[in-house]
């Protein structure tokens, strides 16, 4: 699955690990979401969602 979460972590000058400590994930799970090879549970995509002030289906792309 597509996303912009990379896009958007950058937006703000957050690393991985600042966007993994704010989701309570591991740094290896925002590496694995950005480049697609992880798809979130639908609990953490309303988490992330919430955190960028976003809508789920402006931040992953099918």
């Amino acid at each position: 699955m597509n996303n912009r979460l990379k896009d958007l972590r950058a937006e703000r000058g957050w690393s991985q690990g600042d966007l993994a400590a704010a989701l309570n994930v591991s740094r290896q799970t925002v590496n694995a979401l950005e480049n697609g090879r992880y798809d979130p549970s639908l609990p953490l995509a309303f988490q992330i969602a919430a955190l960028f002030a976003a809508r789920i289906e402006d931040i992953f792309i099918p």
